[in-house]
């Protein structure tokens, strides 16, 4: 499969074709797939958004160095900001807020990994 102009940034266009692959074999695996994007009733809903809720904050106060005075160390890593974008995804109700959210927690996925692999060239 090609990627023409859809993946210009550099390094994305690199991985492009493994995600690809990869969600070939979750279609193969899993056929086409349609979940809710959250199970449970509503009051079971609600609860669980304001709890995702929360822990994006804390993530956010985690990558803005203001959690936790003590620590010394408040660089900012991968995994806090991925899962800054994860919850505030899964705190949303409204799909386009979901998607929008989602498409934030891809752009992540995707700097981690073209760090990942510009660590590998350096070595």
């Amino acid at each position: 499969m090609s990627y023409p102009t859809m993946f210009t940034t550099p390094g994305v266009r690199q991985f492009a074709e493994e995600i690809d692959a990869e969600r070939q074999r979750q279609i193969a695996k899993f056929g086409d797939q349609h979940h809710p994007d959250l199970s449970g009733d509503t009051t079971a809903q609600c609860d669980a958004r304001d709890m995702f809720g929360e822990w994006a904050d804390n993530y956010r106060e985690i990558n803005e160095g203001k959690f936790d005075p003590r620590d010394s160390d408040t660089r900012l890593d991968w995994t806090g900001i991925l899962l800054e974008e994860v919850y505030e995804a899964l705190a949303e109700a409204d799909p386009a807020k979901i998607r929008a959210e989602l498409i934030q927690v891809a752009a992540v996925c995707a700097a981690w990994i073209a760090d990942i692999d510009s660590r590998e060239v350096q070595r």
